[in-house]
């Protein structure tokens, strides 16, 4: 179970006094995650989630907590933080960080169908345009930057064909960005379908927002295409691609120096998985006991992007 710091009904029946959520029915732990201690809470009022923060830049959980409250302002469908009767949202229980959260209907999509993705794309263009608004600021910790700096420290661990193909990837993507100014706003950072949850093809909320940034929306848009639109095999499903770019489109047009560096990008944000996962496999164990996710479906999902390039963009639905 992913519940690295264990809570009793007592402890989390004394944090609920200081909201207006009612009393404790009941607690359980999540077993999913891995990073936070994560809770369902019950009380004879509602449903919550409980989130203990184990890892990160505890200074950054206010950054989180602006952002999640603006898109909720803005009818996201996000988990805004519940605030207490003073207007807090972030407190400390058990010595770490903690927020309350209302618990979003649904559960993630294994296969999403064609709504679930036309949903997605509306969401996240409608997210995206609004987002270009948020005065928040945290730069992307998965960026360009980041591929130059860490990329070297797992080339000893690849094969002398991976460790070329690593390298003159983030070449290639250091020539093509140098100079170019693409639309910024606050993103996701890690919109992979299990960070969603659907209610049949009603999408009920979009979670998991700690990977969240400002950055290039460009850089999200494809994060979820290499994730919902895309076979195990590394292809790119055209009805799902089509279906959730269109529906995002319609929201969000793209640029000219988006369009062309879609491809581009497509790729990079495949190298930036392929890249994190090997880290944690060889470098940078994770803190807990947990199966590291494996790097091999990124590589593979590199690879047929560099080899087949994009599929068109769609044309926005009308």
């Amino acid at each position: 179970m992913a519940v690295f710091t264990p809570l009793d009904d007592a402890q989390v029946a004394a944090f609920l006094e200081r909201y207006s959520v009612g009393s404790l029915v009941s607690l359980a732990g999540v077993p999913a995650g891995t990073e936070n201690s994560t809770f369902f809470v019950t009380t004879d009022q509602r449903e919550l989630v409980l989130t203990l923060f184990e890892q990160g830049d505890k200074a950054e959980l206010p950054f989180f907590v602006s952002l999640l409250d603006y898109l909720d302002e803005h009818r996201l469908p996000v988990p805004g933080p519940v605030h207490d009767r003073e207007g807090i949202a972030l407190h400390s229980l058990a010595e770490k960080p903690a927020l309350l959260f209302p618990r979003l209907p649904g559960s993630y999509p294994k296969r999403p169908n064609l709504n679930q993705c036309q949903t997605l794309g509306d969401t996240l263009g409608r997210m995206h345009r609004v987002s270009q608004h948020f005065t928040g600021h945290r730069p992307n910790p998965r960026d360009l930057h980041w591929l130059l700096a860490m990329h070297t420290q797992v080339l000893g661990y690849i094969s002398s064909d991976d460790q070329t193909l690593m390298k003159n990837e983030v070449d290639r993507y250091q020539d093509a960005l140098s100079g170019v100014e693409l639309p910024q706003g606050a993103i996701h950072g890690d919109l992979f379908r299990d960070n969603t949850l659907y209610d049949g093809d009603r999408l009920g909320g979009i979670i998991d927002f700690y990977n969240g940034c400002t950055g290039d929306l460009l850089f999200d848009l494809a994060i979820v295409i290499n994730d919902w639109a895309t076979e195990p095999d590394g292809r790119l499903n055209v009805e799902r691609h089509d279906v959730l770019l269109g529906a995002y489109l319609a929201q969000r047009p793209l640029t000219p120096a988006e369009r062309k560096l879609w491809p581009t990008m497509l790729c990079m944000t495949a190298l930036r998985y392929w890249l994190s996962r090997l880290l944690v496999v060889y470098v940078d164990p994770p803190a807990h006991d947990l199966t590291p996710h494996d790097p091999e479906q990124f590589r593979i999902i590199l690879k047929r992007r560099i080899e087949e390039g994009a599929l068109p963009l769609p044309e926005p639905d009308a």
